[in-house]
């Protein structure tokens, strides 16, 4: 979360859409690179597990790490939210990609789905 605190501060403030992203992850968990992979409307990302694996596989990632916002300002995460979770979490492990959190940002706080 402290990552993504710091390095997502600018999603959690000033973007009027949510936008989905991720962060490919090597086998110790030290970020390879950041990819925005969607861009939504107020309250929707719609988000396909070929585009998010796309990029993870191209980095080499061992494991990713998906973060969005919440332009509202809630952290809490929407049935959807929950259900993009476990569809990820499902194709990665079919094609060996861990998918480690699913962390939601907004204004003050952020949230992680693993710790909720």
């Amino acid at each position: 979360k402290n990552y993504c605190k710091r390095h997502f501060s600018r999603l959690a403030h000033d973007s009027s859409h949510e936008e989905f992203h991720i962060v490919t992850l090597d086998t110790k968990l030290q970020p390879i690179k950041r990819h925005q992979i969607t861009v939504g409307t107020l309250d929707a990302s719609l988000v396909h597990p070929r585009e998010v694996f796309r990029a993870a596989i191209r980095d080499a990632a061992s494991s990713i790490l998906l973060v969005h916002n919440h332009p509202s300002g809630d952290p809490t995460p929407s049935r959807q939210d929950r259900e993009v979770t476990e569809r990820l979490k499902s194709t990665g492990d079919i094609v060996g990609i861990s998918v480690i959190d699913h962390i939601i940002v907004a204004r003050e706080h952020a949230l992680s789905l693993a710790e909720s």
